[in-house]
């Protein structure tokens, strides 16, 4: 009785010694600590009850002795969060970006009156924001982005009238936008929606947002429709992106949706006008022009107007029906008479000409065929690896599928009878004087053989059109998997290993073509969307030696004896397949000298991959980055790092591996060197592929 007696006494003494010196905010605060799992509180070490106030603890600021910030991003904090604002009477910021907090969102999060920007971005919370965010009445900054929210964009969110910045970018929110967001939320300086699933027509309330200064970001939804003319009502100095969307139509010829560029617009099949190249048909070219018609029953007028009507559409119904069954009749006939086959039909068609030919109405007449023999005499298919076991009669009946176009031809996905797949690129017209070029040109390629380089498996060439077969490779560019795509419902960053991985084998396969291939050659238009990725995520360059196909008739192709422009460790060894200079000269991968100098080095090449290298770890993309700022990445990078910390250019998704943060900043430190001004001054392939092997050795 005596033992249970001093245990209460203890107890009691413990609970009042405790309770008296933590105050009501310290208790709030502990109780979060509580929350984060032990593992990774570390940061919070010196959160503890000793302290009568918490104004001391790390990352906690305080205004007259109450807690006023709450400043804890990238400290690897994991765990359910817990946190009742409403005892931290005058908190007023929240940062808790690029931690692994998950779940959803405490109601009690959002009892702080007076709470002014939330930022909580860069986690893994999951489910929709709570209905009480309507609370925060002076909220300014909500920053919810690269988490898993789900939902539709709350209504009750557009009652925080006092927004600037609202960030929801890289989650699952789906669904119509209110259409009176832009009459609600008129303080916005930046809307970002960006990589979501929302849908439905983009609100042309949007265009009352008269303050905003930085971005109007909607792209990679699935928004559709026209674009709201309104949207040219906006500030001039706004980025406005509304990239791979659906949408349709003639882009609204307005100030803002004027100034802006085609960037704007790209991944939008259906959009059409000026900035961009497609033009409108005549019926979407004159929006304004809107004809009344003519209603059927109208009285108004000369009598008997609805009566004629009447007669005209039976008519004219009546005509169609007639016109269609002849054509149905005359294909039963003909295919009755005929019965050509479609594989004949087929045969020694090029590519394009092959994946119409189920869209044509009749078939043709074998008759009207060259023979299989006769056609293969007009083609010169030239085998260059062993592995071909194919001729050029399996390719043509195989099936092929297209996957993608530019000025150098057209690529497709050709999958044959023995389950080999390989991409064939089709060039355009041959020339029978330029054969012998071609032929030196495409047999130089075909000898460069690495694991990091798409190997060239043979060529077709013929008067007409030229063909390179190469190996497929299967995981998409290099651009997709950083950035993500139009239509993706669900993208996940790359890991740091594997970033680490892509570098590494990059580097090696540039730092063989300038080193140790047959020739010191350069690639001359280094990418992220011409690197490709194999199954295990190994990188891959293709594109090597294209715009050498790229001259007109009357213009040759340097393939060998010419010699390097700077900065190659033997200077004048000859090298081949000296790509043309690339018509965007404004290109965010060219080297700075590019714009003075005609023939590519090997320099170039390292400044390429600089920039790539700065892609990848920052995660941004060099084109976006040119239109958001005004300046290229490379230049915004240099810019940042001398006002802030360089851990804070990185992609905040690679916060999540914080233990490796000494190698991002060195992968960082090797990226700048590889973009240094001077071509002198920037190391070579090999020496850069050196220094990587050493930093990832261990990954």
């Amino acid at each position: 009785m005596v033992l249970q007696f001093v245990s209460l006494v203890f107890f009691i003494v413990h609970y009042i010694t405790f309770a008296g010196s933590v105050n009501d905010e310290g208790l709030a605060l502990l109780s979060f600590k509580q929350s984060i799992e032990d593992s990774t509180a570390r940061s919070l070490d010196n959160w503890n009850s000793s302290d009568a106030n918490p104004c001391s603890w790390y990352g906690v600021t305080c205004r007259e002795e109450k807690v006023f910030f709450l400043r804890l991003p990238n400290k690897g904090l994991a765990g359910m969060l817990q946190l009742d604002t409403g005892k931290l009477v005058a908190l007023s910021h929240v940062n808790l970006r690029s931690n692994y907090l998950s779940g959803s969102l405490p109601v009690e999060l959002f009892n702080a009156a007076g709470l002014k920007s939330l930022i909580l971005s860069g986690n893994s919370f999951s489910g929709t924001v709570p209905e009480e965010i309507r609370n925060l009445k002076y909220l300014q900054t909500l920053d919810l982005s690269q988490n898993s929210f789900n939902g539709s964009l709350p209504s009750y969110l557009i009652q925080c009238k006092r927004l600037k910045n609202l960030v929801l970018s890289r989650n699952f929110f789906a669904g119509f936008l209110p259409d009176e967001l832009g009459n609600n939320l008129v303080m916005l300086q930046t809307l970002n929606l960006s990589h979501n699933s929302f849908r439905g027509l983009i609100p042309g309330s949007l265009g009352n947002l008269s303050s905003l200064r930085g971005v109007l970001d909607l792209s990679h939804n699935r928004f559709d429709g026209p674009i709201p003319a309104s949207l040219g009502n906006l500030p001039e100095l706004v980025y406005i992106n509304l990239t791979y969307n659906n949408l349709s139509g003639a882009i609204p010829q307005t100030d803002a949706l004027v100034n802006v560029g085609p960037t704007a617009f790209i991944g939008n099949p259906l959009l059409c006008g000026p900035p961009l190249k497609n033009q409108c048909p005549s019926s979407t070219s004159h929006p304004n022009i809107d004809p009344k018609p003519l209603a059927v029953g109208d009285s108004s007028g000369k009598p008997g107007r609805g009566k004629w009507c009447w007669v005209v559409i039976a008519s004219v119904a009546s005509t169609m029906v007639g016109i269609c069954l002849v054509a149905l009749s005359f294909c039963y006939w003909y295919k009755k008479v005929y019965g050509c086959k479609e594989s004949i039909r087929t045969q020694g068609r090029s590519f394009e000409e092959k994946s119409m030919v189920r869209k044509e109405m009749f078939c043709f007449r074998t008759a009207d065929l060259e023979s299989l023999s006769e056609t293969m005499e007009q083609y010169t298919f030239v085998p260059l690896d062993s592995k071909v076991s194919f001729d050029l009669e399996q390719l043509l009946k195989a099936s092929a599928f297209l996957v993608g176009k530019s000025g150098i031809g057209i690529v497709y996905k050709v999958v044959l009878e023995k389950g080999l797949t390989v991409a064939v690129r089709r060039l355009e017209d041959g020339g029978s004087q330029r054969f012998r070029e071609f032929q030196t040109a495409v047999e130089a390629i075909g000898k460069i053989r690495h694991p990091n380089i798409v190997s060239l498996l043979a060529y077709c060439w013929c008067i007409n059109e030229k063909l390179l077969i190469y190996d497929y490779v299967s995981n998409g560019d290099l651009a997709t998997a950083i950035h993500g795509r139009t239509g993706m419902t669900y993208f996940k960053p790359l890991s740091w290993s594997i970033r680490l991985r892509i570098m590494k084998g990059l580097a090696k396969g540039l730092a063989f073509l300038h080193e140790c291939s047959p020739k010191r050659y350069v690639h001359g238009n280094l990418k992220t969307s011409n690197i490709l990725l194999g199954e295990n995520m190994e990188p891959h360059i293709s594109d090597f030696g294209l715009n050498c196909f790229a001259y007109t008739s009357e213009e040759s192709i340097p393939v060998q004896g010419e010699q390097m422009t700077s900065g190659t460790p033997q200077q004048g060894s000859p090298y081949a397949l000296t790509p043309t200079h690339s018509s965007m000269s404004g290109s965010c991968y060219e080297a700075p000298e590019s714009s003075k100098v005609i023939k590519p080095s090997q320099k170039w090449d390292v400044y390429s991959f600089g920039v790539i290298l700065l892609e990848i770890i920052s995660g941004k993309s060099p084109i976006m980055q040119m239109s958001l700022s005004g300046m290229d990445l490379v230049r915004w990078i240099q810019l940042s790092i001398e006002v802030k910390p360089p851990s804070e250019v990185l992609d905040p998704f690679l916060a999540r591996d914080s233990d490796k943060e000494h190698e991002m900043i060195a992968v960082l430190k090797i990226a700048l060197a590889c973009v240094h001004a001077s071509p002198d001054k920037r190391p070579s392939m090999k020496n850069v592929s050196e220094n990587l092997e050493r930093l990832v050795s261990s990954t």
